[in-house]
Order: C-alpha cells, then structure tokens, then sequence
C-alpha cells in the first residue's frame, strides 16, 4: 500500500528529521523496544519523517568483563522479532526508522555484526553493518563491507556508524559523489576527555567538506561501564562556505532534536560534485584516487586481508 505522504514520483527537498538522545537500559531488550516506540510515536506527531537512534539503541553498549554475552543473547537478524515490530508503526505513520542493534546473520547464527538497521513504512529495508568497529565492539562484532544507501522520497539515503564516520571520510563522500544529500550517524561516543572535538568537530567538517546534511544520534546516560552525553545534533551546509547546526545539540537528558531541511541546499559553496564552470568538470577526481589506492593495496601490510584475524570464536548461538 503506497503511504499518501509520499504520492509524488518527484524526489522531494523539504524533510523533517528527528535525532534521539536515547539512554537504553543495559541487556533490556524488551524495556528499550517498548520506549523506542514511544519515541517514534511522540517525533512523528511532531512532524518527523525521519527517525535516527543511536548505535546500539537496543540493547546498550558496554561489554561485561571483556566478554560480550550480552551482545551474543539479544542480537536478532534483520528483519527479526524487534525490527518488524517497529515496522508497524513506520507503516502506521509514514516514517522511516533507524536504529543500532546487534544483528544476528540468517546465514550463519554465530556471526554478529553492529549494525543499523533501516525500517521504512513499507517495511524493513535492510541494514548497515559497521564496516569499522571500534574498541571493545571488536570481541563481538564481526567487520562489515559494504555501505548502504536506501531510497526515499527525498532521495537516497547514506548510513554509517560512529567509528566510520568520524576516521574514515570515505563513506561520506562515497554516498555524495552518488547523490545522497542526508547521511545518518548512530553513533556510541561517551565522555572521553576530547569527545566535543571527535564529535562536533568531525561532522561539522563532514558536512562542510562535501555540502550534504548529517544527523546524528548519540546514547545518552550511564551505560554498563561508561557514561554517554548525548549530544544528538543535526547539522548541514551554510549560506556561506561552511556548516552549521539546523538542530542544535542537546546534551546529558534524553531529547528528540528536531529540524525542517530543506535539501536543496545540499552540495555547499564548492564545485566538488557538479561541474566547475572554469573547466567543465567536477573538482572530486575519484579516477585518480583509485590510482592511488591501488597502490597502496600492493604494497606491505595493505596487500592483505582487513577482516579482524583475532575475533573470540564464540560459543553455540542463542538463536532469537
């Protein structure tokens, strides 16, 4: 059944996106399911057409103990019992869910990957696996490989997970360069001494340096082992050459951070994806940074594989 909200074939610029400060309870996957539906009733009264948790945002983040059970019981395959629950009130209220969780592979039950998943109101889309996981995610997660766009009425849609996207500007400008105008960042980021310039910093600079909008949700809260501060922001070009914020950041409570984009203002003051009229072409040259890259896969300690040679062989899985 086609949503009315989205008749129109013409990809539309005006969206209203919602970043979540969520602060989950530590393995209670059915507490926090519960209270990510209210979330997603409460911002799509607000208007929201758009809905981004953290990374995560189902279970909590820590490892107890350098041991990661807890990921291990409660992942779940995409689609599963959690993500299709949130499908019906996507399908309910025309809006598209993002959430991070530990997702179980169908293929092989003892895999896990951290992911986000993607529901829209047709239903589960699909999910992004973290093509870098970061610190303790290592004992449990097993590395992602490829990115993920999903279609929308305002276009494509880029997603990427804390780690990928504050050290590794490939992803971004990768779903740039194909037109994406929104990537979303759940993200896990707690209050290590420098976090502001990380987090801020990083995706303000994310923004400038290829003209599109990034809204990010952070946990917020005590976790297992660490504390989270929010921060969930929603960021986009500026009038002049820069970025600045259309939602505001909001730190140490639980908030839904709200803005009206309006897309069109994608792409910034620089030439980088649209022809420069002193020569015809684009300033991003990817034919010469795949010579580059090229070389470097050819030599040393890049010539190999990248998967994670010391992930824990883990036990027999719980299959949920």
């Amino acid at each position: 059944m086609t949503n009315p909200k989205f008749v129109s074939n013409e990809v539309q610029d005006i969206v209203t996106v919602a970043a979540i400060n969520f602060h989950p309870k530590w393995g209670d996957k059915a507490d926090n399911l519960k209270r990510m539906k209210g979330y997603v009733r409460t911002a799509a009264k607000q208007g929201a057409d758009l809905i981004l948790f953290p990374e995560t945002a189902l279970t909590g983040y820590g490892v107890k103990d350098d041991d990661p059970e807890m990921q291990r019981q409660n992942a779940e395959t995409v689609p599963g019992e959690s993500t299709l629950a949130l499908a019906e009130l996507s399908k309910e209220y025309g809006v598209y869910v993002v959430l991070g969780m530990p997702e179980r592979d169908a293929a092989d039950p003892d895999i896990i990957y951290n992911s986000a998943a993607v529901i829209g109101p047709e239903g589960v889309i699909g999910a992004y696996r973290k093509i870098h996981p970061a610190a303790k995610e290592s004992l449990w997660a097993t590395k992602g490989s490829e990115p993920l766009m999903f279609d929308t009425p305002w276009g494509p849609v880029g997603v990427g997970i804390c780690y990928d996207s504050y050290c590794f500007p490939e992803l971004v400008r990768y779903y740039t360069a194909l037109g994406s105008r929104i990537y979303l960042n759940p993200t896990a980021i707690h209050n290590v001494e420098g976090w502001q310039d990380l987090y801020y910093t990083t995706l303000k600079s994310r923004s400038l340096e290829n003209g599109t909008f990034i809204v990010s949700s952070n946990l917020v809260g005590q976790d297992y082992d660490s504390y989270f501060p929010g921060g969930s922001m929603i960021v986009g070009p500026a009038s002049h050459i820069g970025s600045e914020y259309k939602g505001a950041p909001v730190e140490d409570k639980e908030a839904v951070v709200l803005a009206t984009l309006d897309l069109s203002q994608a792409g910034g003051q620089l030439p980088l994806f649209e022809h420069n009229p002193l020569t015809g072409v684009p300033d991003w040259r990817p034919d010469i940074y795949l010579h580059m890259l090229s070389g470097i896969t050819r030599n040393g300690k890049w010539a190999g594989s990248s998967e994670n040679k010391l992930l824990p062989k883990p036990p027999a899985a719980v299959i949920v």
